[in-house]
């Protein structure tokens, strides 16, 4: 594969298909984890096969292949979490050379827990890619329909989103930690979409790496929020983990229920297996994917996505 030089205008992307990683990697998608991850150049990218087919170009970043240290190694996406922004710049560099793109070409925001939803396009290219201070302000959620227009969601526990709806040609990334949850972002994200023309039951949904339902401990204060939030359904992603007044909570679940709900069919609602932060149950390996509870600080994944114009695929390492 020709890789692009940083900061060269984007190319049209190629047909190549992408070198698979080795195991313990999930290297095909299955029925039980219909996510892969796959190599590009240095970075190890999670991607979905139903939405490289509907026409979208939607990963997830590993921690490998960047060049951040210490509890940041090695790929660190984000700015506000400690990290040496030389370093954060660079990985991000990276990470748009492996998508055939310019640094530029991305759209961050200050994601605040909530609800919010923006809708952006090419005027929006390039903000929160280079700095904190021109990032979109206030949102959890990004949608478009500019093809080109690498929308970027940061996160290291809670579920990253990305929905596409290939016939209406719109797009979004969502971050859903459990409040952005309870305030049902991802719905909030659906209807944004219903204004640019999209219909919940065309939309495609890929569900990345969360924090793991064994593993995610929470308290009153959470169960409370959840059970107001989701009546009797919340029953199907708590459930009561050991002490007094501790439950386990599924995001996976909780935002599949929400889709659904919404109108997105069971069919379409792609969720990855694999947890952020350890992947065995004694917590001694870092596991993929950087966690917020495994490790204070660390760095944080990415779930960057665009429209893709035509079908063809996603250009990296052949």
């Amino acid at each position: 594969m020709t890789r692009m030089a940083l900061g060269a205008p984007a190319q049209p992307l190629g047909s190549h298909a992408m070198t698979v990683h080795t195991r313990p990697l999930p290297v095909t998608a299955t029925a039980e984890d219909p996510a892969r991850i796959r190599a590009a150049g240095d970075l190890r990218l999670l991607t979905w096969p139903a939405l490289e087919e509907s026409g979208a170009d939607a990963v997830v970043t590993t921690r490998a292949g960047g060049v951040s240290d210490g509890p940041y190694a090695t790929l660190n996406l984000s700015l506000s979490v400690g990290d040496d922004p030389a370093h954060v710049l660079e990985n991000r560099r990276r990470l748009a050379q492996a998508m055939g793109a310019r640094l530029d070409d991305f759209v961050f925001t200050r994601q605040v827990h909530g609800s919010g939803v923006r809708v952006v396009g090419e005027a929006d290219a390039g903000r929160g890619a280079f700095s904190l201070d021109d990032a979109v302000p206030d949102a959890d959620a990004l949608v478009t329909r500019s093809p080109g227009v690498l929308l970027a969601i940061l996160t290291a526990d809670c579920v990253p989103i990305v929905l596409h709806d290939p016939v209406a040609g719109v797009l979004a990334c969502v971050h859903a930690g459990w409040r952005g949850t309870v305030a049902r972002v991802s719905a909030a994200a659906l209807a944004a979409m219903q204004t640019l023309g999209s219909r919940p039951s065309q939309v495609i949904a890929g569900l990345g790496p969360a924090a793991s339902p064994a593993r995610y401990q929470v308290g009153p204060d959470v169960h409370q929020a959840v059970t107001d939030a989701f009546g009797e359904a919340a029953d199907d992603f708590l459930r009561p983990d050991g002490p007094p007044h501790r439950w386990l909570l599924d995001l996976w679940a909780a935002n599949r229920f929400l889709l659904r709900e919404a109108g997105v069919t069971a069919a379409q609602v792609h969720v990855t297996n694999l947890p952020t932060g350890p992947l065995d149950t004694t917590g001694t390996s870092d596991g993929y994917f950087f966690s917020d509870r495994a490790a204070r600080p660390c760095g944080r994944l990415a779930l960057v996505a665009r429209l893709r114009a035509g079908q063809q695929h996603l250009d990296v390492t052949t």
